[in-house]
């Protein structure tokens, strides 16, 4: 028995230097992410207070928002494979290749998000508004809110897509710090404006939502002329910067190969980040306190995600990397402690976060029964964080490999397949509310679980795509 502990030890569990690296690497994208959700938590109480009404529209904002910077993770990932890799064999140019694919891809995504968003912003916020569950001075009144909200935050994308192109890049090649302070600093610029904006204080108009937005478009420049000023000026620690600019050209044969392995990346989150604005839709429908008390349940809950979604990215830049420089075994091996270590610290904070779920609901100005409906989510998606943490882990496992057919299928696959049929049943043609629904919805993931599980062990991602490439 005892030799039989120390085999899974050894098998799940890291050395002090493991550990070490794994910290060096998730923790200032771990901090940077946390005060950006607790500002983001933050922001969420403070749109709150001035009532369920705006609180909604903003959320539903944010959930069509929500969308386009998905879809921009997922355009940026899949050239991320290669940079990842590319860095593992110190292939400068391979990296400004990559670099530049992404800055592409991004000026599209955005040049069609603000047009899709600035013409037809309306029809896609009214999806959201029942009018058999909602009077029609609510619905009116929720959709000019999320209006006012939208046109200005359409201000924010271009710097948005920027950051989010350098930032992926610096963090592929192992700089983590820069993005974190630069995150830090928009924070803290957001959480500033808002109190100002939002409430007027310190002679500044009071502007509710619209001041909201305006505080978010203001810290997204920040944080964007922080993070190119620091990696021009840094062509020792950032090499493939030096002359970026010069051209814009992506060879095609390079072009061709991040597309190939790349496009199920974007299709990929795309279609899922399409499935949960879908999802929220169908909870949506049994009325606008559901929608403010999912909007409470969710900010929550991504504040305490943080340390699992970040060892996802550890795993894609350490195992990505390993993989690069021809090391199979260690990925294999390392990816499996990875993956354990996730999980166990999603148990941890899961437990936490299940204990606190009363206290949350009540930072906010709403009606008892928003606040009940709020907890009992916040408990539900407490529950489900291990779960979550080994799909996230297993996602990330599979992309660093390059396997972004089956990545496609395994994550929004499973949530056109399955989440979202479930959820379109039991919304429409049953009379169950909305926790009930949250509650099968999230118990399907148990099979996609499965599936993870198997094409993890199997193996098939531990492959090196850049090898033998210039």
């Amino acid at each position: 028995m005892n030799q039989r502990i120390l085999t899974l030890k050894r098998k799940y569990i890291g050395d002090r230097a493991f550990y070490r690296m794994t910290l060096a690497v998730a923790v200032p994208i771990m901090v940077q992410n946390g005060i950006t959700n607790f500002v983001s938590l933050l922001d969420n109480i403070m749109v709150g207070s001035t009532g369920k009404i705006p609180m909604s529209g903003v959320s539903i904002v944010n959930q069509l928002l929500f969308v386009y910077s998905l879809c921009i993770f997922g355009a940026l990932s899949g050239a991320g494979i290669f940079t990842a890799q590319y860095y593992g064999q110190d292939d400068t140019q391979g990296i400004r290749h990559t670099f530049r694919y992404k800055l592409w891809l991004g000026v599209i995504l955005t040049a069609g998000a603000v047009a899709l968003f600035a013409f037809r912003g309306d029809r896609l916020i009214s999806l959201y508004l029942d009018s058999e569950e909602n009077t029609p001075a609510v619905v009116a009144e929720t959709l000019g809110y999320g209006l006012k909200y939208l046109r200005i935050m359409l201000l924010g994308l271009p710097p948005f897509m920027l950051v989010q192109t350098y930032t992926s890049t610096l963090r592929e090649t192992s700089e983590t710090l820069l993005p974190m302070r630069a995150g830090i600093a928009a924070v803290l610029t957001n959480l500033v404006f808002n109190a100002l904006l939002i409430y007027g204080l310190l002679g500044f108009p009071a502007l509710g939502v619209e001041g909201a937005a305006m505080a978010t478009v203001i810290s997204r420049y920040v944080e964007a002329a922080i993070v190119l000023t620091w990696t021009h000026s840094s062509p020792d620690r950032c090499p493939w910067a030096v002359h970026i600019y010069r051209t814009l050209r992506v060879p095609a044969a390079k072009a061709r190969q991040f597309f190939v392995r790349g496009f199920p990346l974007l299709a990929n989150e795309a279609l899922w980040s399409t499935g949960i604005t879908f999802l929220n839709q169908c909870y949506s429908v049994r009325g606008v306190d559901v929608v403010a008390s999912m909007n409470i349940s969710s900010t929550v809950s991504n504040l305490f995600m943080i340390i699992f979604t970040t060892l996802g990215s550890a795993v894609a830049i350490i195992v990505g990397q390993l993989l690069g420089r021809g090391s199979m075994d260690e990925a294999r091996d390392t990816d499996r402690k990875l993956i354990a270590f996730s999980v166990m610290c999603a148990l941890g904070t899961g437990l936490v976060m299940f204990l606190l779920s009363p206290l949350f609901p009540l930072l906010y100005n709403v009606e008892p029964d928003v606040r009940a409906t709020a907890a009992v989510l916040i408990r539900i998606s407490a529950c489900a964080m291990p779960i979550h943490a080994f799909l996230n882990a297993a996602y990330f496992t599979l992309r660093s490999g390059g396997k972004t057919w089956i990545t496609f299928l395994f994550d929004c696959g499973f949530v056109w397949a399955v989440s979202i049929p479930v959820a379109f049943v039991l919304s429409r043609f049953t009379g169950l509310n909305a926790v009930w629904m949250y509650v099968i919805v999230s118990a399907a993931d148990l099979i996609k679980c499965a599936a993870g599980y198997i094409m993890v062990r199997s193996g098939s991602w531990v492959n090196n795509i850049v090898s033998g490439q210039g």
